[in-house]
């Protein structure tokens, strides 16, 4: 038994020499070369190129009659680093940083106390940079290594550089702990690590780590040439601009672990009450901790009050939304505004708009912003006076769908699904600025809400999901739901992080209701 586990061994030991042989060689080697090279018979040889061969792990080149590395040896070693979407999210930003400075650019993440090159963009020039796809490097004296230690949790960074050996690999390596922790904090304030001929003389690099939604370090990019080319002036005019595209390839990211599964369906969650044809326009009110909704379509007005959810007052016509008025709500439908009591009566306002209403909500101090319909097509913009009129303040060329005042920054917001645009109007600004747009394929936009941080929510109706956009516009995380047609969402709970997701159930086909039982119910996502 120890003579066949020790002949097993020594095949092992001998496919292993091949594939490292093989690997060595970008060309490839033909059997004699390898037979050669490795002090092999032949007749050995073949019997593992054949068996390799036949697992994936080496291919070969019938023109050349060379043996290459096989496509399941790349398979293996994407999936040993696979850290989701890191490398498909970096592909584009590497290409766009080596067009805009003509040097190689780099992908890596932490492995222990190294950095491992995950991805390449060949610079332009025929002197470049050409570190090997695997190749490992000490942390303390790389870019990228920097830099991902820099975005690291302070105890997870003491504890690498406590235990790293810090071997000088040339006269500028950095060696002292202290001057080494000093450059890490030097490198987070500015956002991007240098690496001055510390690794390779002749070599410098400026590098940037990938951080996602979570707040966790993910890897790091960077540019590499040669120090004649890259001068400690030029590599602090790219530093800012690698940090950018660190930012962006981190913020296409989803989190991992527990943040991850925060992002899907498994953590929506179906408040107890009977489902609505079209639920939309949920209003929080943080004073009675009470959310207050509509079935559009069963024209009605419902309150959930953290237990149960119940149907409060019936209305003849369509609700088109809901607004505070002190302490009072009012409901808004297709041919006037009603104030609701607290038993469900219904008293109609005196003065209110004429026209087709599409959106309102509430103010500063409880105004009342409104989108109302032209005659001409289009929508116009404006704030409802006493007498019920409307004084515009914008008009946009296409139907909008809600509506939502922000008061930090005095910036009303609307959802026009037909371009699937988010639109905002600054108070006292003419222009209509348009922060994001949605490819209709993803869904039709349906709903604002705000988060604490100054993120901007919205629901996609067809599209399965909701997602959130950063105060500049970019997508920065997705939730997947179990429904698809989420319609209208708002921000609630005892400490503001609970997002609320009112969904339709009547435009929802037969066989897929099968698959989103729970639509037209009243949805809870904890943030």
């Amino acid at each position: 038994m120890a003579t066949s586990s020790g002949e097993g061994t020594g095949a092992l030991e001998k496919a292993l020499d091949v594939l490292d042989a093989i690997g060595s060689a970008p060309e490839g080697l033909g059997q004699s070369e390898l037979a050669e090279r490795l002090a092999l018979p032949r007749t050995t040889v073949y019997r593992l190129l054949a068996t390799l061969v036949a697992r994936g792990l080496v291919r070969r080149d019938p023109l050349r009659k060379a043996y290459c590395l096989g496509f399941r040896c790349f398979e293996m070693a994407r999936q040993a680093y696979a850290m989701p979407d890191l490398v498909a999210a970096a592909a584009f930003e590497l290409r766009a940083l080596r067009d805009l400075t003509g040097e190689t650019t780099y992908l890596a993440a932490l492995d222990g106390r190294e950095v491992i090159s995950l991805e390449r963009c060949d610079g332009a020039h025929s002197q470049r940079s050409a570190a090997v796809l695997g190749q490992r490097k000490p942390v303390h004296c790389t870019s990228q290594g920097k830099a991902i230690l820099s975005a690291m949790p302070d105890a997870a960074r003491d504890a690498i550089v406590r235990d790293a050996v810090l071997k000088p690999l040339t006269p500028l390596t950095i060696t002292d702990r202290r001057r080494l922790q000093a450059e890490l904090r030097i490198t987070r304030s500015r956002g991007y690590a240098i690496d001055d001929e510390e690794i390779a003389l002749g070599v410098r690099c400026v590098g940037a780590p990938v951080v996602d939604a979570a707040g966790q370090v993910r890897g790091a990019i960077s540019v590499a040439g040669p120090a004649w080319r890259l001068t400690r002036t030029r590599l602090e005019l790219l530093g800012p601009e690698v940090a950018e595209a660190a930012r962006r390839v981190g913020a296409q990211l989803q989190p991992q672990g527990a943040e991850a599964a925060a992002q899907s369906e498994a953590s929506v969650s179906a408040l107890p009450g009977p489902w609505a044809f079209h639920g939309a326009h949920p209003l929080w009110w943080a004073d009675g901790q009470r959310l207050w909704w509509a079935d559009v379509l069963a024209p009605s007005v419902r309150v959930w009050d953290g237990e149960q959810d119940r149907e409060l007052a019936t209305l003849e016509a369509p609700v088109v939304g809901l607004l505070r008025r002190g302490d009072a709500l009012v409901a808004v439908h297709e041919h006037g505004a009603f104030v609701v009591a607290a038993d469900g009566s219904t008293t109609p306002l005196a003065s209110w708009l004429k026209g087709a209403v599409l959106a309102v909500c509430n103010g500063k101090d409880d105004a009342v912003w409104a989108a109302v319909a032209l005659p001409e097509a289009g929508t116009a913009i404006g704030l409802v006076r006493e007498d019920g009129g409307l004084d515009v303040k914008w008009r946009i060329g296409e139907p909008v769908q809600c509506l939502r005042w922000r008061g930090d920054d005095r910036t009303l917001y609307a959802a026009a699904p037909g371009s699937g645009a988010i639109l905002l109007m600054q108070a006292g600004a003419p222009t209509v600025r348009r922060l994001a747009t949605v490819p209709r394929g993803s869904g039709r936009i349906s709903g604002l809400a705000f988060d604490a941080a100054g993120g901007i929510w919205t629901a996609l109706c067809d599209g399965w999901s909701v997602v959130r956009f950063s105060a500049d516009g970019q997508l920065d995380r997705v939730v997947g739901l179990p429904v698809p047609c989420a319609t209208d969402l708002v921000f609630g709970g005892p400490d503001g992080q609970q997002l609320y997701i009112t969904t339709a159930r009547q435009s929802v086909a037969l066989d897929t209701l099968a698959s989103a039982p729970l639509s037209g119910r009243l949805l809870a996502l904890p943030v």
